[in-house]
Formats: C-alpha cells, sequence, structure tokens
C-alpha cells in the first residue's frame, strides 16, 4: 500500500489540474476509473489506501489530464443522451449540445420512419434516436472504418438495431431515401484558432474542419439531400454558433422550405432543419 488515502490522492489530484475548470469533477472520475469504482464510493470511503499500482495509474492519467487531454479519452468513455458510449481517437466526443439534435430528429419522427445519419462518429447520434424510436429503421454512416466499428459497438452495448456502413456522405446508400437526415459534420473553419485550445487540440481533425469557412461538408450534404429525402422530409444539421445565417441560405438556395434554426442550451443558435416538399 502507498499510505495515499482516496482523499489524499483527490486533494493532490485536483491542485495537479488546478487550471481546469473542472479540476474537482476530473479528479473524481479519474480516480474512480483507476479504482473501477463509482465516485460515489469516493466519498463513502474516503479513508481507503491505494495500492502501488492504483497510484501510478492514477498520477499518470493525471499527468495526461493536466496537459489537456480529455477525460473522455483517458477513460474511453462519455455519456451522452444519459446512455454509456465508448470513445477513440478516432471521433469526437459527444457534446451535450449535440443532444438538441436529438430532441429535433424526435418531434419529425413516428413509427416506421427512416433516419440516415451522416459522420455518426461514436454513433451516439443514431444510438439515441433507435433507442427512443425502436420502431424508426436507423442507419449510420461514417468515413473512418475504425468509427463505424466503434459505432457498432456502441449500438449493441445499447442494445439498439442500427444498419452501419462505411461511407463518404451518401455514397453507399444507393438511391435510398429517408424521412429523416441528421449530422453533426465538421464545420470549423480551418482558420480558426480555437482549434489549438481546450479538447479539439485531441480530436481527430477531419471530424472538425471543413473548406470554405466551414461550410464545405454543409454544401454537400445539404446538396445530396435533396436526392436522399422522401417527399416532407426532414434535414438537420448542428453547426458553429456563427453559422446560422449562411446555413440557412444554404438550405433554401437548395430548394427547403419551414427553415428553422434551434438554440443550444447555452442560447447559441446551433441546429438548423427545414423539409424538402
Amino acid at each position: 500500500m502507498t499510505n495515499v488515502s482516496i482523499a489524499s490522492a483527490l486533494e493532490k489530484g485536483q491542485c495537479q489540474l488546478s487550471t481546469s475548470d473542472s479540476a474537482k469533477l476530473d479528479a473524481r472520475v479519474l480516480l474512480a476509473f483507476v479504482l473501477e469504482q463509482s465516485t460515489t464510493y469516493l466519498m463513502t470511503w474516503p479513508e481507503r489506501e491505494l495500492s502501488e499500482s492504483q497510484w501510478h495509474a492514477y498520477n499518470a492519467l493525471i499527468e495526461r489530464r493536466a496537459s489537456g487531454e480529455p477525460v473522455a479519452y483517458l477513460i474511453g468513455e462519455r455519456e451522452f443522451w444519459s446512455l454509456p458510449f465508448k470513445v477513440n481517437e478516432y471521433t469526437l466526443i459527444p457534446r451535450p449540445d449535440t443532444e438538441v439534435l436529438v430532441e429535433q430528429a424526435l418531434i419529425h419522427l413516428k413509427s416506421g420512419d427512416s433516419v440516415l445519419d451522416l459522420g455518426t462518429g461514436t454513433g451516439a447520434i443514431a444510438v439515441a434516436i433507435a433507442h427512443e424510436c425502436p420502431s424508426v429503421n436507423v442507419t449510420g454512416v461514417d468515413l473512418v472504418e475504425q468509427a463505424v466499428a466503434l459505432a457498432k459497438g456502441n449500438g449493441e452495448r445499447n442494445n439498439v438495431n442500427v444498419r452501419w456502413l462505411q461511407s463518404r456522405w451518401f455514397d453507399a446508400v444507393g438511391k435510398n431515401q429517408y424521412s429523416l437526415i441528421v449530422s453533426n459534420p465538421p464545420y470549423i473553419d480551418p482558420d480558426d484558432p480555437h482549434l489549438s485550445s481546450g479538447d479539439v487540440r485531441f480530436e481527430p481533425r477531419s471530424a472538425l474542419v471543413a473548406a470554405h469557412h466551414g461550410f464545405a461538408d454543409i454544401e454537400q450534404i445539404v446538396s445530396g439531400a435533396t436526392l436522399h429525402l422522401q417527399e416532407k422530409g426532414w434535414l438537420l444539421i448542428e453547426h458553429g454558433y456563427d453559422q446560422s445565417p449562411g446555413v440557412q441560405q444554404i438550405f433554401a438556395n437548395a430548394g427547403f422550405n419551414h427553415i428553422e434554426t434551434v438554440h443550444d442550451y447555452a442560447g447559441q443558435p446551433r441546429v438548423t432543419k427545414g423539409q424538402w416538399v
């Protein structure tokens, strides 16, 4: 044993992470992960001592977190829509604001409808929709083979029925048409200074950045959606907080109707949707 208690380890970890906005939570999550216990256990048994191997493993994770590496990558997991998802370096980390995209999708779905999730990554959006609407046929696609494998595993873990395909946007779906198409595509301008700070430094650039000031992939998706949406089908796209005017114009130029932008939990314009009539 190390003579280092859970309470002492948490205090030392929090001190090392003092520059983080979530130092206390990060230290708890990382220690619980190392001990293979819940965070409640840490509060219940603060006097319990760590073994040598546990102490070294915890310190290693704290050092990596101090360098900026996201907690989700360190423990390999992130919760989304109250469901557990495995994450890795091939995918973006699911964010709470993306739940707005799921909420909006659910508004427009009924039994027997079909959904296409473009750039599925961890599969979070597709799995959440399938979890809420088991009678809806959901397909998730991603260009990256490792992401597709991860999404498939997350679907199995959450016991949902989703069809997974490796595809560059619509390339592998043939002439199939869907009731609803949803996507959280790359939308960050390659010159955006935020790319050099925070968690995004460790996330795959291909899943973050798009040409044409962040609009290139959105333009491709909107254009392709006109061929793959059923009549009166809906297209929903997540985008940057300052991109809604441009995204609405892209929708309008493609012939969409009932175009609307919905705000995220912080009150920022985040999801634009339109109906193909």
